[in-house]
């Protein structure tokens, strides 16, 4: 399917700058751009590649100026945010290609289970006891759901997904590949050297539109819900743990670690490898940097990284300083003895 830079600037409202009527049929980077192709530059850091792009159009933001001539080949149009503007236009394509409504022969749905028309259910996909599902529901082959499950309108799990019973899911989330959502908690209870398996009673409720990164796990609580609220991201191979709460439009980089009944606030943003201790709490805009280690609370607002975590410039200066200890450890073991040998002599 092709589109022409006046469609494209008519969907975004951009501006054109060049051929109106050039078109493209797929998407390409601007350092490996091809004829033919639609390409963005949102982060200077990469404008260089713009001049010698062989990209047919370009996404540039409004403020954008060449510092030199661009290739004769290349329309630009020019939006508030290119990145956004992209993640548009390439959402517009996915739901074009989207596969039609179809419960495949080979999937099982339990009889007390009712499926809309419009939902698609591939080949080997279970779907158990009065499970509810919403409109252009898309489950992909090999998912697992469990009894008394409830997803909600456009929510799409992709292939080998499982979901326990009793969980719920919101409108318009997208669950990756492997992730398991309402596995047990981990919890037992010592008895001598052995442990006894507590049963893990709750559930995991995720709001609309959140987005779960393959062979991520939300456990299910022990008693009530573990929840995941509206607008959250979670990246791939990140683990949650029970009684968990994690606030609206959080996101998190993969291999995040939060241990039980740790609240988290709205908006907060960790890098990859963040581990947050149990039972405590962070604030609303917190920003966790990569490996964090996090075993307190943490206010509103905070920006912290290293274990245990510090503020940012804090951070930085002392890993100026990390370099040169073993120098200073040699300076003041010089002074020590010089020191010494300055009591001697007084005696």
């Amino acid at each position: 399917m092709e589109f022409s830079a006046k469609q494209i600037a008519g969907i975004l409202s951009g501006k054109i700058e060049g051929n109106a009527d050039a078109k493209v049929g797929n998407f390409s980077k601007i350092e490996e751009g091809k004829p033919g192709t639609l390409t963005f530059l949102a982060n200077l850091k990469y404008a260089h590649f713009i001049y010698d792009t062989q990209a047919t159009i370009a996404l540039v933001n409004d403020e954008f100026v060449p510092e030199k001539k661009l290739p004769e080949s290349l329309t630009l149009i020019r939006v508030p945010n290119a990145y956004s503007a992209l993640a548009q236009l390439m959402a517009m394509v996915d739901q074009s290609q989207t596969k039609k409504p179809l419960v495949h022969s080979m999937s099982f749905i339990s009889p007390s289970t009712t499926v809309p028309e419009d939902n698609y259910i591939g080949a080997f996909a279970f779907v158990g006891e009065n499970v509810k599902l919403g409109n252009h529901v898309k489950i992909y082959p090999h998912v697992f759901i469990g009894d008394h499950v409830t997803i909600g309108d456009d929510t799409i799990l992709y292939a080998g997904v499982k979901v326990y019973d009793n969980s719920v899911i919101g409108k318009r989330c997208i669950i990756h590949a492997g992730a398991v959502i309402g596995s047990d908690g981990f919890g037992f209870a010592p008895e001598g050297d052995k442990y006894k398996k507590i049963p893990q009673l709750g559930n995991v409720i995720i709001a609309d539109d959140v987005e779960i990164g393959a062979n991520t796990t939300i456990d299910r609580a022990v008693i009530d819900s573990t929840i995941i609220r509206s607008g959250v991201k979670l990246d791939n191979l990140i683990q949650i743990a029970h009684n968990v709460e994690v606030g609206e439009n959080t996101g998190m980089a993969a291999q995040v670690g939060i241990s039980g009944s740790t609240k988290i606030g709205r908006n907060c943003m960790f890098g990859g490898q963040v581990g947050l201790g149990g039972h405590i709490k962070i604030g609303d805009r917190v920003n966790l940097g990569a490996q964090s280690g996090v075993i307190s609370d943490i206010e509103d607002g905070k920006s912290v990284i290293g274990s245990p975590p510090m503020g940012v410039k804090d951070f930085f200066r002392s890993s100026l300083i990390f370099q040169k200890l073993p120098d200073m450890y040699r300076t003041v073991n010089q002074l020590q003895k010089e020191i010494e040998e300055i009591k001697k002599l007084k005696k």
